[in-house]
Formats: structure tokens, C-alpha cells, sequence
């Protein structure tokens, strides 16, 4: 039985995570008020107390804009933390499996991102995930895998705040403004958390880096209109607002988002033999599963 350690248990990957865990997995999960990450000694010492055999580390500084004032706090988490996890991890013959982000990259070119593509990320957040790859892989017993657009039943994602804003806006029959001109590939957690315990499992060698997100692209437009029309369709919510495309510069944050950050998936879709979905039919799955939460809370 393989021992895992999972870091951000509450976050919404590892809540998926939680909720998919396959036979003969020990998992030992711990939420962010049980492990800081930005204590680099905690860390150390959880991995040294419990000995897993793989750290799934999906604890994360993800405030893209609020990572430009919180600078420290940011490369703490992203970059320090799994450093340290992959040391201690080499000490008693254990891996990582580090969650990351295509933020890494700066969206200047226009065909999908492979892996070993040269990184320049465009804001802190990005840079911390960057530079927190770059430590945990001198060490050999690391495993990156970048995913995009990430969203879940829980947690602070895109999805979730658009749901709540196409209730709330089409009551008060207002409008949305959504990015229109930036594209990427929306990925479910259940889907991440699928290719995740395929390459804990995986019995055969695999890249250092991989790529994983749902299948498709879009904007974060067609993204927010797709999120409103499939949840008027289901019953989640009764009306969907109307949304109306802006540009990137007419939405105002800290932080500068890549314009494109599709990623190429194909090699590890290979390795894992396993293919996602359409981010179309993912999302109504996921939307699908608010509304049966939402109904047993009634």
C-alpha cells in the first residue's frame, strides 16, 4: 500500500483528490491550517515524521493579483515549500508530485505549450510557481504537472464566481463583463485528480514535466457564458445574465495574465492512456454536481 501525503486536503484539487482516492492508497491529508507551507521546517518535519512514499502538493499562494503586494509571501509558498519537500522527500526515498500552473509561460505565441517550452511568466504569481519547479527538480524524485484555468464544486475559482454572479445579476437584470481575449483550456479538478493518481501509479517511467487540462479552448467569454447557459439548463440557477466581451485592458488588476496559455497534453494523455473530456461536457459534470450538493443542502 502506497503511502501518500497531500498537502492543500481542503483546496479544490484536493478535495477531488480526496474524493477519488484509489485502492491500496494510504492517504494522510493535511489542510492549510495543519501545514503552513511558508514554514519551510514544517514541512521538512512532516515528511521526516510520516515517510510517504509521495507528497502530492497542491497547497498553493494562488492570489494572482494579490501575489504583487504579497511578493514573500508568494515565492514562501510557490517556490521555498516544495523545494524543501523534494529534499526531505530524497532523504527517505520518496517523490513529489508538484501541481503547476501554465502562468509559467507569457502567452506571446500561438500554438499550445509543451512542456520543455522556455518559461516567462509575467507575474508574481507565475514566477513563483516557475522558480518553485525549477528548485523541486534538482532533485530527481520530482514530477511536475502544469494544468490551466483549474476549477472544482468548492473553493474560490472562476466557475463558482460566475454562478453566483449570473444569479445575482440576472435578478437585478444586469450585465457580466468578461475577458474576451484571453484563451486557455478550462480543466476540472475530477479530471486532474484522475491523471494525478494515474501517475502515482504508474508503473513505467514518465517525463519530469507534464501537461494537464480538459480538452478544447476558449475565452474567458465563451467560458462564462457556457457556465451560465448550462446552469439555467439544469436548474442551478433560474436565468443566466448576459455577458458582454471587454478587452484585457479594460479589466483592471494588479497582475498581467498571458493571452495564451493553451497547453499541449498530448504526451501525457499518451503516457497516462487516458484522455479527457471536452471542457464543455467536463463543466456541465461539474455543474452537475453543485446542483446535487446544492439539492441535498435544501
Amino acid at each position: 500500500m502506497l503511502k501518500i501525503l497531500l498537502t492543500g486536503a481542503y483546496g479544490q484539487l484536493g478535495q477531488s483528490l480526496r474524493d477519488s482516492i484509489p485502492n491500496e492508497i494510504d492517504l494522510i491529508s493535511f489542510s492549510k491550517q495543519d501545514l503552513d507551507l511558508s514554514d519551510i521546517r514544517a514541512c521538512e518535519h512532516i515528511v521526516m515524521k510520516h515517510k510517504p512514499d509521495w507528497v502530492i502538493n497542491t497547497g498553493a499562494y494562488t492570489a494572482v493579483d494579490l501575489a504583487e503586494i504579497n511578493r514573500s509571501k508568494a515565492f514562501a509558498i510557490n517556490a521555498k515549500a516544495p523545494e524543501m519537500l523534494s529534499k526531505s522527500l530524497k532523504k527517505i526515498g520518496g517523490k513529489l508530485l508538484q501541481i503547476s500552473t501554465d502562468f509559467v509561460f507569457d502567452g506571446n505565441q500561438s500554438i499550445p505549450y509543451k512542456p520543455l517550452n522556455k518559461l516567462n511568466p509575467l507575474n508574481v504569481y507565475g514566477a513563483s510557481k516557475a522558480e518553485g519547479e525549477f528548485q523541486a527538480l534538482k532533485n530527481l524524485n520530482t514530477k511536475i504537472i502544469r494544468t490551466s484555468w483549474l476549477y472544482g464544486v468548492t473553493g474560490k475559482n472562476f466557475c463558482l464566481t460566475m454562478i453566483n454572479l449570473h444569479r445575482s445579476k440576472s435578478l437585478l437584470n444586469e450585465e457580466i463583463n468578461v475577458v474576451s481575449d484571453q484563451i486557455g483550456s478550462p480543466t476540472s479538478t475530477v479530471s486532474l485528480a484522475k491523471a494525478c493518481w494515474k501517475i502515482i501509479q504508474l508503473e513505467r517511467a514518465s517525463p519530469s514535466i507534464m501537461h494537464w487540462s480538459d480538452c478544447g479552448c476558449s475565452s474567458w467569454y465563451d467560458f462564462a457564458i457556457a457556465i451560465g447557459e448550462l446552469s439555467e439548463s439544469i436548474g442551478l440557477i433560474k436565468k443566466a445574465a448576459k455577458v458582454n466581451p471587454i478587452k484585457s485592458s479594460e479589466f483592471i488588476a494588479k497582475a498581467t495574465r498571458p493571452s495564451y496559455s493553451i497547453l499541449d497534453c498530448t504526451e501525457t494523455w499518451d503516457i497516462l492512456n487516458y484522455k479527457p473530456n471536452h471542457w464543455h461536457k467536463e463543466l456541465r459534470n461539474i455543474l452537475q454536481l453543485i446542483y446535487k450538493g446544492k439539492q441535498s443542502l435544501d
